[in-house]
């Protein structure tokens, strides 16, 4: 499954609905977007609904979003997802929202955990999982780390 850049969703569109008072994109529907990405790479990797139903599913552990430029209404976009590193519990992924006129709207990076829900508690994936993360892994490792992943928030103060 190599591929020359980070999976890329089908087109979405901006609903009238998600728009807030200030009249753009309100903030919640960027993670939307970035879900509505994830769910389709998910089902590649095997993360499909029907995995749930094994007893197994996936948790996200933290999730960083920087605001780059406003979406509006009918604003069509498509959702880049880089994954950065896996081990055999989670995954650590970079996205970026593209607005169909060629820039980026926003940018997120998330740490995913694999879930066994008996407990719940963070369990190893199944083998054919994880071959399907190093696949996606491989494919992705002649990618740059993109210059916004692992940023921190806080406010810098001059001592």
């Amino acid at each position: 499954m190599k591929q020359a850049s980070p999976f890329q969703s089908s087109v979405m569109t901006v609903k009238p609905e998600w728009i807030d008072f200030n009249g753009h994109l309100n903030m919640a529907y960027y993670n939307v977007l970035f879900d509505q990405c994830a769910d389709e790479v998910y089902e590649q990797l095997g993360f499909g609904p029907d995995y749930q139903k094994s007893g197994c599913t996936t948790y996200t552990s933290e999730f960083h979003l920087c605001y780059l430029r406003e979406l509006h209404v009918d604003d069509a976009v498509t959702v880049t997802l880089q994954l950065l590193d896996y081990d055999e519990k989670r995954f650590h992924t970079y996205q970026e929202i593209w607005h169909q006129d060629g820039w980026c709207a926003a940018s997120g990076e998330a740490m995913t955990l694999h879930v066994d829900q008996s407990g719940p508690h963070v369990a190893p994936m199944p083998s054919s999982i994880l071959a399907r993360l190093e696949a996606l892994h491989a494919a992705h490792s002649d990618l740059p780390r993109p210059a916004r992943a692992g940023r921190s928030i806080g406010i810098r103060r001059k001592d």
